[in-house]
């Protein structure tokens, strides 16, 4: 037992060790946050797929060189769509005549890295990749009820945008970045057409503390 809490008692000074000197190589002033507003247009699904304001973007990077940052991430996003009245076949012998308000969640996170290509004291144009997982809604309301399924995929988002630093502390800027993204996610509408995949392209306009 004494050889035991030994070794113990060794890793946890080892670790402490570490801890130590990792915290003494972090430098505050390379990580940033940066809160965005984003605009979203799904395409290629034919379901809820018009363009929505209804989103928010929310990551931290951590400078690891001049021209590299790592991080993570986390943004949501809504899409409606409203569809009149029409008769719908829901399976050989039955059918509905209702409207119909479609709505489409989407909710990606994971990891995220940028390239910075220029360095500029006040704009630094880059290119980045999201890479995570994704939890969808997808939900047709008619009348007082509705059907939905809630499907999990894989989520890909390359990004080319702009960071802008106005003054000369760098603490606060903008930002304003364009993206395309890709989920996996498997679905089934009322009718039981499938969803297998859904394009995204949109941008994003925030501030980066």
């Amino acid at each position: 037992m004494k050889t035991n809490y030994k070794k113990i008692a060794l890793a946890l000074c080892m670790l402490s060790m570490f801890a130590l000197q990792s915290r003494a190589q972090w430098d505050s002033h390379k990580m940033h946050i940066t809160v965005d507003w984003q605009v979203n247009a799904p395409y290629s699904t034919g379901f809820a797929d018009k363009i929505s304001g209804w989103g928010m973007n929310f990551e931290g990077t951590y400078n690891v060189s001049p021209h590299w940052a790592l991080g993570a991430f986390i943004n949501f996003h809504t899409n409606h769509e409203y569809v009149g009245r029409q008769t719908l076949q829901i399976s050989p012998t039955e059918s509905l005549t209702t409207d119909q308000q479609r709505s489409a969640y989407q909710l990606p996170f994971g990891f995220t890295s940028a390239y910075t290509v220029y360095n500029g004291k006040v704009v630094k144009p880059y290119f980045g990749v999201k890479l995570g997982a994704v939890y969808t809604r997808y939900t047709t309301y008619c009348g007082t009820g509705g059907v939905y399924d809630n499907p999990w995929g894989f989520y890909a988002s390359p990004e080319i945008g702009l960071q802008i630093f106005p003054f000369q502390s760098k603490r606060f800027g903008f930002h304003v970045a364009g993206y395309y993204s890709y989920m996996t996610n498997q679905a089934e509408t009322l009718t039981h057409e499938g969803i297998d995949g859904q394009n995204n392209a949109g941008f994003r306009l925030g501030v980066i503390f």
